[in-house]
């Protein structure tokens, strides 16, 4: 008798010190994404006519359901991986959340979409994406929200303490360069100003809805993903147009960073450089545990990367040799390793702050 009493006891302790522990390892009040299918976590899944969805098998074959989520990803991605780190849950879906369950945007929400980018349109080869812009107009929806809910200073007050986590631009460089109209229309150095230029405005935007703290996550070395490797004819080296391509974006992207620090009140960013660990990891593998850089581990083909990774296709055993799950995106390894560098990372790859600084300034 007393053991079945001491047990309950014993057990609603325990839970209070887990409630506790969870509670002061809360670094952030809310987490909001936006970007593409590197931080999708199932908006996709709401869109009726996108083909970009990642709601089948194998993907998610690692998630702790076992099951495909909407993450383009054997498992977990990045958006999961940095709300770990400050103590929260994944912001949810924007789209599976109700517009009257307020309650539900006070730890944040995520509004990306794969196959988004910066511009509008660059979906049109998949037929349906959330572009920043509507993602920017979605966080403004709630932030009125917010405000019904909190009052005005208490969901700036909230906000300013939050992150805002933006990974974008990928799709906008693959448009650009599968597009002979678009190459007609500019350069790409052209193409990739105007990008900067675009993603500038919204980020003006997002500051006048109480944004103060940026996560920016720069562009990676597209030229040596899968789906790129293989358009080369004689070898598996990377596509160096689509590299140079995102090294411009990046340092233009660092260029209006530095600037609106000095011209909007009270910003403060942490600039990741993936394309600079990502590069090192590419040439450096075995460094990071990886064996193969090249192919994907989801797919068929050559390298795994002229089929997606579908239901039909093959996948790797060991999904910790890999850095890439399918022709575009990262394993859950891969994503791991680049959301440490994030948090904790150097200023080799972190500028001017790392996130666990961020969040204390």
């Amino acid at each position: 008798m007393g053991n079945k009493s001491f047990l309950p006891s014993f057990l609603v302790g325990f839970a209070l010190v887990l409630s506790l522990k969870f509670a002061n390892a809360q670094m952030v009040p809310a987490i909001f994404v936006f970007g593409d299918s590197l931080v999708d976590v199932g908006n996709n899944n709401y869109l009726p006519v996108s083909v970009a969805k990642a709601d089948f098998p194998h993907n998610g074959i690692d998630f702790p359901t076992k099951k495909a989520t909407g993450r383009f990803s054997n498992g977990k991605n990045a958006a999961d991986f940095l709300a770990q780190k400050v103590g929260l849950p994944t912001s949810p879906p924007y789209l599976s959340v109700s517009p009257q369950n307020t309650s539900s945007f006070m730890t944040g929400v995520s509004f990306a979409s794969g196959g988004a980018g910066i511009f509008n349109g660059t979906d049109r080869t998949l037929g349906q994406a959330i572009p920043l812009t509507k993602q920017v107009g979605n966080y403004e929806s709630v932030y009125g929200k917010l405000i019904q809910r909190l009052g005005l200073s208490g969901a700036q007050k909230r906000l300013s303490k939050s992150l805002f986590v933006i990974v974008i631009g990928s799709n906008d460089i693959f448009d650009y360069s599968g597009s002979s109209d678009l190459q007609k229309k500019s350069t790409p150095q052209q193409y990739v100003d105007s990008m900067v230029l675009t993603i500038k405005g919204l980020l003006k935007r997002l500051h006048t809805s109480g944004a103060r703290k940026f996560v920016f996550a720069g562009i990676g070395p597209l030229g040596c993903i899968p789906s790129q490797r293989i358009k080369n004819q004689t070898d598996h080296g990377c596509n160096e147009g689509s590299n140079l391509m995102a090294v411009a974006y990046n340092k233009g992207l660092n260029s209006i960073l530095q600037e609106l620090k000095s011209n909007l009140n009270a910003i403060s960013y942490s600039y990741f450089d993936t394309y600079a660990l990502m590069h090192n990891i590419i040439q450096n593998p075995a460094t990071y545990g990886f064996t193969e850089v090249e192919a994907a581990c989801c797919g068929r083909g050559k390298l795994n990367a002229q089929i997606p990774c579908l239901p039909i296709s093959k996948y790797c055993s060991n999904r910790r040799d890999h850095v890439f799950w399918d022709l575009y995106h990262p394993t859950e390894t891969t994503a791991s390793i680049l959301v440490d560098a994030i948090f904790n990372g150097p200023l080799q790859y972190t500028f001017p702050m790392n996130v666990r600084q961020l969040v204390t300034v």
